[in-house]
């Protein structure tokens, strides 16, 4: 060899393709994304994914949390906060003061929200009114077979839960577009406005309420939607202002592409890092450090609420832990090493122009670790340390893990926020880690299969670590 070919060799660097120096990586990553696709079949809400989650947990031996209890090395324990967000440990042999491994993804996802006076009818047609929830390109969503899910609490309290569109069978729901025929003035809209926010109007009947001995009757349409939903759920119109009610893709998880590399559903921003987050917290056996997985809601609209990250309480989860042990929660904050796991929007050819090549992350060259999110100038962003960059980097090598680096776009394209400033904001130390993905927020993303076993890997090497 050469002496250029040696310093070639020694001085640069190029993230590899795992398919072509991990030929025997396909069938691992080919099974373990068949579980990931059913999670995403079955648990596309918030509410959904945690209680799956809690369900895989107990199977696993996983208890409720105690208040005052001291656990022991090896005990596995986890906390649900009301019902939209989940705090999962697995007890290490260090003291708490030494700090946790902490891994936060998110399990909210854009989607159609139903305003509190949703029913209306208009021209004999029936219709949901909606407010989208999260960073939507409005357009995707029209003529997309939709599926509602949600809860509604009844006056009575009774508390009930809907999921209409995913069952063989179902009827679906649907928001109208207009013909091309008659778009041209559509057409001249900007992109952003080409379907309006008030136009995402979900079409849920078109017969009326027929009784024999009233010939008038007012919003007959209406009325007859309501009656089906009456006789469903037992609920009335006003029941939907005690409801949190969501209208999803009603399509299901699919292999994409001749060689079935990628999977293709509605979701995976960011239940792909919760799915591989949930099963590397389980898998963990006997790790050092204690270890903290979170799965919060409300990151698509900037972790705020009670059930988001914004808030105290994963906080308070791990002052509720280092109390029972007669630890410093100012010690284990400060000495916790965090994750804040969540995907990055992976280089797409064919839109080139909002990428900077170099700093761009890639389909299959496994999960990718993102120093810094935020806007243009960093703004909004946590901006890891160079000391926790090489701690996780150190990680992943020694576990032999592929990963890669990679920015969201061009500096002055735009840009997006995690968890991760959240997460700072405790006093700890932390670095988005997560799967590149295609057509992020639209209502079919794009994911590779060995990315997602990667991730795995990665959280379950992280988890694992004592150093």
């Amino acid at each position: 060899m050469t002496k250029a070919k040696d310093m070639q060799k020694d001085l640069t660097w190029e993230f590899p393709h795992i398919g072509k120096v991990e030929t025997q990586a396909k069938e691992a990553a080919y099974e373990y994304c068949e579980g990931y696709k059913e999670f995403l079949n079955t648990a596309k809400t918030e509410r959904e994914f945690t209680a799956k989650a809690v369900a895989a947990l107990q199977a696993a031996g996983y208890v409720p949390m105690e208040d005052g209890k001291c656990y022991k090395p090896g005990d596995k324990i986890y906390y649900v906060n009301r019902g939209k967000s989940l705090a999962m440990s697995t007890i290490g042999t260090a003291t708490l003061d030494e700090g946790v491994r902490l891994n936060a993804a998110h399990i909210d996802s854009p989607r159609l929200d139903l305003k509190p006076n949703p029913v209306y009818e208009n021209h004999e047609v029936a219709y949901f009114k909606t407010h989208y929830y999260g960073g939507i390109r409005k357009y995707q969503w029209v003529t997309t077979p939709l599926a509602m899910h949600g809860v509604i609490v009844k006056k009575n309290g009774e508390i009930v839960n809907v999921c209409i569109g995913e069952a063989e069978g179902d009827p679906v729901f649907c928001v109208t577009d207009l013909l091309p025929h008659l778009g041209a003035k559509q057409n001249e809209r900007k992109l952003g406005e080409g379907i309006k926010g008030e136009e995402l109007n979900i079409v849920i009947g078109s017969l009326p309420f027929v009784d024999e001995e009233e010939e008038s009757i007012k919003d007959a349409v209406k009325l007859n939607a309501l009656s089906l939903l009456n006789q469903m759920y037992g609920i009335t119109e006003q029941d939907f202002m005690r409801a949190e009610i969501e209208f999803v893709p009603a399509t299901k998880a699919a292999d994409i592409g001749l060689d079935r590399s990628l999977i293709g559903a509605y979701g995976q921003d960011d239940k792909v890092c919760a799915y591989t987050a949930l099963t590397a917290e389980i898998d963990t056996k006997a790790p050092y450090y204690t270890t903290v997985t979170i799965l919060a809601d409300k990151e698509e609209i900037g972790s705020y609420g009670n059930t988001g990250l914004n808030s105290d309480f994963v906080l308070h989860y791990l002052e509720d832990l280092v109390a029972a042990q007669g630890g410093n929660i100012r010690k284990l904050l400060r000495n916790t090493t965090a994750l804040s796991s969540d995907v990055n929007g992976a280089y797409d050819p064919t839109f080139a122009s909002v990428y900077e090549e170099r700093n761009s992350c890639f389909i299959n060259k496994g999960p990718v670790l993102t120093k810094y999110t935020g806007a243009r100038g960093k703004s909004g962003s946590n901006d890891a340390s160079a000391e926790t960059m090489a701690k996780i980097i150190n990680i992943m090598d020694e576990a032999k893990v592929y990963w890669q680096i990679g920015e969201l776009g061009a500096v002055d394209e735009g840009g997006g926020g995690t968890v991760a400033l959240y997460v700072a904001a405790m006093d700890m130390d932390v670095v988005d880690l997560g799967v590149p993905i295609l057509c992020m927020h639209s209502p079919f993303e794009l994911a590779s299969k060995l990315d997602v076993y990667y991730t795995y890997k990665a959280f379950a090497a992280f988890l694992s670590s004592a150093k």
